[in-house]
């Protein structure tokens, strides 16, 4: 798929089919994830993937959503700010903006392969570390449902115009 293609299509999907994603094609998003680039390539992410019903029923109260009670596969993403490359003017932690990034090609390839996904941060981090087993350093950024969308056909976007959000040589 051409990008200009895959920007359109790739949308938040939030109703999924019941089939499970295979171990390969989740293998080539977080693949996509794990060739992004990131600030001095510090590389500061983790990616867990959750395929087992035992383990997503753990997760299902982290987040209390119906529709996300019946996703068949989620990716939790994880960020280190001890590893994150610092700004050494100011100190700012790129380690979010690092693992945004890393997110986006995972979303941007699952499109490609004919997957939905859903970028979901609005969920209580706690759980996710205690039900996985995170170590203290590594903080829970994300959540990415993924399976086969039940709808492939996406809405529309809603932007706004390119004259609210560009500008030349000055900020406005």
């Amino acid at each position: 798929m051409h990008f200009k293609e895959l920007m359109k299509t790739r949308y938040s999907v939030r109703e999924y089919h019941e089939n499970k994603v295979t171990r390969p094609l989740l293998k080539e998003v977080i693949n996509a994830a794990r060739l992004a680039p990131s600030a001095a390539n510090k590389q500061p992410w983790k990616f867990v993937v959750i395929d087992e019903d035992k383990v997503l029923n753990d997760l299902r109260d982290a987040y209390d959503r119906d529709w996300f009670k019946v996703v068949p596969c989620v990716i939790a993403v994880f960020g280190d700010h001890s590893t994150g490359w610092k700004r050494s003017y100011d100190k700012k932690d790129h380690t979010d903006i690092d693992v945004a990034i890393a997110i986006d090609h995972m979303t941007l390839m699952a499109t490609e392969l004919g997957l939905g996904t859903c970028w979901i941060c609005h969920f209580k981090a706690d759980k996710i570390k205690r039900y996985l087993k995170v170590p203290h350093q590594w903080e829970p950024i994300a959540l990415i449902t993924i399976g086969y969308p039940v709808d492939i056909k996406p809405p529309e976007k809603k932007r706004k115009a390119i004259e609210e959000v560009m500008f030349y040589n000055e900020f406005k």
